[in-house]
């Protein structure tokens, strides 16, 4: 067996220009190293496909925990940052069975379809709220609007108070930022000591949920996690590592999507005007949304063994980050990889909700907010561009794939 090479220099992967754009990058690993290393880093990049449903479907060889990540040191090259194994932070999308399935089960019953399908009436209130201003004044920057609606959406999931959905809103995006690569050791403090107050918020409102008591049908997220923590299926730390981890994958993420969607609105008149027409081919697009420009654009998987993968040996202790926006866009999967397209027949068939056991469980509330926030866009803006004075700037992450900043110009129906 061969040990993985790299395809280019490893510093490329934090750079500038391919954190703005990443898919010619990832195209060429793809097509070129499916499996290649990040310099000496004991970091490997899974490009393809068929690659990372291997890499899922071989858990006693790869672990879901986060046991480090990928950082600049101070030459600004790569290196990695371990992290030290605890409860609070080997939890849902990063915990391996049998405690995965168990964080799962407890909050399943309040992320099924049905439940989240009565939220839609309060998704659009908050839909239209926050969109009222931005449409009276002729557009302006979007992801303010993108990151509020999931923010709110989040909290009230888990049950938190709705006056504090500013500070969700800064909470769910902070989350993505340990993982973003363009950070380094100083960063990587500072964060820590921002996430502080948000487990200290989380425990307090933890701590009033088991003293309610609640598990009926109107249980939030923290009612149904201190019912576990009195079951003893859980420890305290693991259920507020659960409730911060919930507010990034639902928050974030799904901000995420929101913004690339309606860049890819802005970009494309025709298309914004055939979805006004026909809206219910809505759900269809925000689908091509998410496989072109997936909220996550990789996970981490820890190497348990000495193993190989696609004829190349990895070592204990190794890292891979499973690309879903390279495997999104697959030739081998996808024909016209790169195009949007809402006649493909399988629409739901990407992996940037993941696959298998780690399937995301927040997906039909993502889905359900990315669908109300485009329809009240497209009814409340009969025009949506770019402003060609302002680009779209992305977050400075390797991790997430969200614009900081989508500067639109608008025109409403009485304009």
């Amino acid at each position: 067996m061969r040990a993985p090479q790299s395809s280019s220099d490893p510093s490329e992967l934090l750079e500038r220009a391919v954190i703005e754009d990443p898919h010619p990058f990832f195209a060429r690993l793809r097509d070129e190293h499916p499996l290649s290393r990040v310099g000496e880093t004991g970091v490997h990049l899974v490009a393809n496909w068929h690659g990372i449903l291997e890499v899922l479907d071989r858990e006693d060889d790869f672990s879901a925990n986060l046991t480090g990540v990928l950082i600049r040191d101070e030459n600004g090259r790569p290196t990695t940052f371990d992290l030290p194994p605890t409860e609070g932070t080997q939890v849902i999308a990063t915990a391996d069975e049998p405690h995965h399935a168990i964080h799962r089960r407890l909050i399943r019953p309040r992320v099924i379809a049905g439940r989240i399908a009565r939220l839609e009436e309060t998704i659009r209130k908050w839909s239209k709220e926050a969109l009222q201003s931005w449409l009276a004044d002729g557009g302006g920057d979007f992801a303010p609007i993108s990151e509020i609606v999931p923010a709110r959406a989040i909290g009230h999931l888990l049950g938190l108070p709705d006056g504090d959905a500013a500070r969700h809103r800064t909470w769910a995006m902070l989350g993505g930022e340990m993982l973003a690569g363009d950070v380094d050791l100083t960063r990587i403090g500072q964060l820590a000591a921002e996430t502080a107050p948000m487990g200290s918020y989380i425990a307090h409102h933890l701590k009033e949920a088991g003293s309610k008591n609640e598990t009926g049908d109107e249980a939030s997220l923290l009612d149904l996690l201190a019912a576990g923590i009195r079951s003893g299926e859980i420890s305290s730390s693991e259920a507020i590592g659960i409730a911060i981890v919930m507010f990034g994958a639902g928050g974030e993420s799904t901000s995420s999507l929101i913004g690339s969607a309606v860049r890819l609105l802005a970009k494309d008149p025709a298309l914004a005007e055939s979805l006004r027409r026909n809206p219910d081919l809505i759900p269809r697009f925000v689908e091509e949304a998410v496989r072109l420009e997936p909220p996550f654009k990789f996970h981490y998987r820890a190497v348990r063994r000495e193993c190989e993968l696609g004829g190349y040996r990895l070592e204990r202790g190794d890292r891979l980050m499973l690309l879903w926006a390279a495997a999104n866009r697959d030739p081998t999967v996808f024909d016209a990889p790169d195009e949007l397209r809402l006649d493909r027949k399988h629409p739901k068939h990407h992996i940037s909700f993941g696959r298998g056991a780690h399937f995301c469980v927040g997906t039909h509330l993502a889905r359900l907010e990315a669908r109300i926030v485009i329809e009240d866009v497209l009814m409340g803006a009969q025009h949506l561009a770019l402003d060609p004075h302002s680009p779209p700037v992305h977050v400075r992450s390797i991790f997430i794939r969200r614009l900081e900043q989508l500067p639109l110009v608008i025109a409403n129906g009485s304009s």
